[in-house]
């Protein structure tokens, strides 16, 4: 497994929040869903994406937003274009003074909007917590990052754009497992654009820091230490230590600890997952050692984040 197949690992949409959005100008949304992550794609027409306090990005058809969550955002025709349509945490959307527009803006299965044809459409999907997808992955992502139609070669939008308004039997388990499959193909295509990617991602090409990813990533249960994998490497110890620190932006040991605790996050969001369990799993000899270490870094007890992260109700 590469560092990248492990983050993407993890999104996992469970009864995503999936809609085609139908407008005409002037048009101006306000989402503050608190939504974890959203995913725009642009069927038809123009939009612009303005954030509080940072300035418009414009989208055009055939591109891709990305918009990482809580923080909330504005999507409108025009930059300029108040808004007019506020979306709420619970899929509920008002005017600016709270009135219901849940039937005036119903267009049919999955079809919201100001009209039944539109200048602008809009594919939009929504990881509504945290707790569907890489803790490690959305602190990798910028607060938005647009993948231009140019930049990329793909046909889940068009194949989106025809499930999303069927009703058929099973159909929001199709939905979920598209709308990972259009996360990760994003993803991976802007991850491969060298001028926006990590330091751990362009570390992989190396022949020497990529290989020791590598072995992190496939073992991150073993007992490493930077002389051992240097050894497995065929370099000194401080060769792999200098050029490790140089690439990834931190030494190998602290990447090792932070990729463990990332996998134990997610390991902690399965219901039936036991801690002795998940320290065995990312490489830590007890329930007491893992809990310290989770507790150092991330602030809370193991305990803590699971009770946070499962879904109320």
């Amino acid at each position: 497994m590469d560092a990248l197949a492990g983050l993407l690992d993890g999104p996992r949409a469970r009864g995503a929040f999936l809609l085609r959005v139908v407008l005409d100008p002037p048009w101006s949304v306000r989402v503050q869903d608190r939504a974890a992550l959203a995913v725009v794609a642009v069927v038809r027409g123009d939009a612009w994406l303005v954030t509080d306090g940072g300035g418009p990005t414009g989208i055009r058809a055939g591109d891709i937003l990305v918009a990482r969550g809580p923080e909330p955002y504005t999507v409108a025709d025009d930059p300029a274009t108040p808004p007019q349509v506020v979306i709420h945490p619970d899929e509920r959307c008002t005017t600016l003074y709270g009135e219901d527009l849940s039937v005036a803006m119903d267009r049919g299965v999955r079809t919201w909007g100001n009209s039944d044809v539109g200048a602008s459409v809009m594919l939009v999907g929504t990881y509504q917590s945290a707790g569907e997808i890489s803790d490690r992955l959305l602190r990798a992502l910028p607060p938005v990052l647009v993948l231009r139609r140019d930049e990329w070669d793909s046909p889940l939008v068009p194949l989106l754009a025809s499930e999303i308004t069927k009703d058929d039997q099973g159909q929001s388990a199709v939905l979920d497992r598209l709308l990972d499959l259009l996360l990760i193909a994003v993803l991976r295509a802007w991850f491969a654009r060298a001028e926006s990617a990590p330091g751990w991602f362009r570390a992989q090409a190396d022949p020497v820091v990529g290989r020791a990813l590598r072995l992190l990533h496939n073992d991150p249960a073993h007992p490493w230490t930077v002389a051992g994998l240097a050894g497995r490497l065929g370099v000194s110890r401080a060769a792999l230590a200098r050029r490790f620190t140089g690439l990834v932006g931190e030494p190998p040991m602290a990447y090792l600890t932070a990729w463990r605790l990332a996998l134990a996050a997610d390991l902690l969001r399965e219901p039936d997952a036991t801690l002795g369990a998940v320290a065995r799993q990312v490489g830590y000899g007890s329930p007491f050692a893992l809990s310290a270490a989770f507790k150092r870094v991330r602030g809370v007890s193991p305990q803590e984040y699971r009770a946070a992260t499962q879904p109320v109700g």
